[in-house]
Order: structure tokens, then C-alpha cells, then sequence
């Protein structure tokens, strides 16, 4: 991959990370900051289940910016847009829609299957 494709990836990464981080931030400002006590049971469990809900969604913002940390990684390294199993080249179309992915899809798509039969 040249360098002018590598540079543009390294953008979009780094401009996905900023959000997560920005919307992280926010997350736990805003529930720091919420101290409302609810006498009513319901409205309670509802504050909670919202909670939990908002943190599963930043634990998995999380493990995509380790994904992103090492998408950055493997564009310093010139290894991005290859792939990790069978060492081919990995698609732009593919890249364009998931920067971090590792596999091209033909190795994606035997993994699926794989851990489908699991």
C-alpha cells in the first residue's frame, strides 16, 4: 500500500479514536455528575438498566480502540491491507468499510464458517 492510502487510513483511525475518547469522556462526566435519587423503584431499575447498557457499549467502543491502536500500529510497520492469514492483500472496498480488519475476506468468511461449526 503507498504511502498517500497508508496516510489517508491513518486519518480515519485517528479521527474514529477521537470520537470514542470524546464520547467516553461524556459518558463518565455525565454519570459522575447524575446524582438523582429516585423514590420511585421503577424509575430506579430504568436509570440502572440504562446504565449497564451505555457501559457494554463503551466496553466495546474500548476493544475497538485497541483495534484501532493496532491498525496505527501496522501503518507504521507498512503492513496494513495484508493479510494476516493468507498474506494477500486485503481490498480497498473492504478497508474502506472496516480500516482495522486484519483478514481479507475470503479468510473472514472460512473463519466465520469455522466458528460457526463450533
Amino acid at each position: 500500500m503507498d504511502f498517500d492510502k497508508r496516510e489517508h487510513y491513518r486519518g480515519i483511525l485517528l479521527e474514529e479514536m477521537r470520537s470514542l475518547l470524546e464520547d467516553a469522556e461524556k459518558t463518565v462526566s455525565e454519570m459522575t455528575a447524575d446524582t438523582t435519587n429516585f423514590p420511585d423503584p421503577t424509575d430506579r431499575a430504568t436509570q440502572e438498566s440504562d446504565r449497564t447498557f451505555e457501559l457494554r457499549i463503551r466496553d466495546r467502543e474500548r476493544k475497538l480502540l485497541n483495534k484501532i491502536r493496532e491498525a496505527l500500529e501496522r501503518i507504521d510497520s507498512g503492513t496494513i491491507g495484508t493479510c494476516e492469514m493468507c498474506g494477500e492483500e486485503i481490498g480497498e472496498a473492504r478497508l474502506k468499510v472496516r480500516p482495522v480488519t486484519t483478514l481479507c475476506i475470503d479468510c473472514k468468511i472460512e473463519q466465520e464458517k469455522k466458528e460457526r461449526l463450533k
